[in-house]
């Protein structure tokens, strides 16, 4: 009654047939369900893929190859972590300063420089992030979003094929569908090297990459964290080779 559609209708969505469901039909669900952004948003997603486009019209895989205008940009702050990654949670770029950071993260091969990996896969993720509970459900319900607007990301469901494979508690979170839009926060990290770390992060969308999102890190001024991100910074200048390294974490569209 509150979305103006007959129970047949209704229950015809429930079960997962969204064929023919109008925008406007979804907006009146949504607001009658106090759907916030992150809901709607992926409710017309799944409307938007329950109609499949032509071959010729679907969406080639994007580029995710960082211009060497865009590293250096990335490179010259020095003052703040900032990092690259793409919609299935692999690191594509970093300044120096956020490869020190997410150190434990990039030197282990095993996590293939994926952060979804390494918090369900890796026990040592549950020390690096103190808030580890907290972060697990929200990138599993960051990557629930990203699924429902790119349905056909083979890179995408392979990731999350594996996770659920691999890990109890990834497929428990995803059984319970949340989603969520990673735009700002706060970060906690226990870092090897310097100790705890506590951040004011933002989430950065790059026009020019539809597939890519820059976060940028920055601490509280006089903080603790502020003066051990100094500390970090100088253990990343004696990074032999930084530019080389920065340039490609990962080759070509990523793992």
């Amino acid at each position: 009654m509150l979305a103006g559609v007959s129970v047949d209708y209704f229950a015809k969505m429930e079960r997962g047939d969204l064929r023919g469901v109008s925008p406007q039909v979804v907006d009146s669900v949504a607001r009658a369900l106090h759907l916030d952004d992150a809901e709607l948003d992926h409710f017309h997603d799944l409307v938007r893929a329950a109609e499949p486009l032509p071959p010729r019209q679907r969406k080639r895989p994007a580029n995710t190859a960082i211009r060497p205008s865009l590293q250096r940009f990335i490179d010259a702050v020095t003052g703040a972590p900032v990092m690259v990654r793409n919609r299935r949670m692999d690191f594509v770029s970093a300044n120096p300063l956020g490869r020190a950071l997410y150190s434990p993260v990039l030197a282990d091969p095993s996590n293939q420089n994926n952060t979804a990996r390494f918090v369900f896969l890796n026990p040592d993720s549950r020390n690096f992030f103190p808030d580890w509970e907290q972060g697990a459900d929200d990138i599993v319900a960051t990557l629930r979003t990203y699924a429902g607007a790119n349905p056909h990301d083979s890179g995408l469901t392979q990731l999350i094929g594996e996770l659920v494979t691999r890990s109890d508690t990834f497929r428990m979170r995803w059984a319970a569908h949340n989603v969520r839009h990673h735009r700002a926060g706060i970060k906690r990290i226990r870092h090897p090297n310097v100790g705890d770390l506590e951040f004011t992060y933002e989430a950065m969308e790059l026009p020019s990459y539809p597939d890519l999102f820059m976060f940028a890190y920055t601490a509280e001024p006089g903080s603790p964290t502020e003066e051990r991100i100094k500390l970090l910074g100088s253990l990343a200048v004696s990074d032999p080779n930084p530019s080389a390294e920065s340039t490609s974490l990962i080759a070509g569209e990523g793992i």
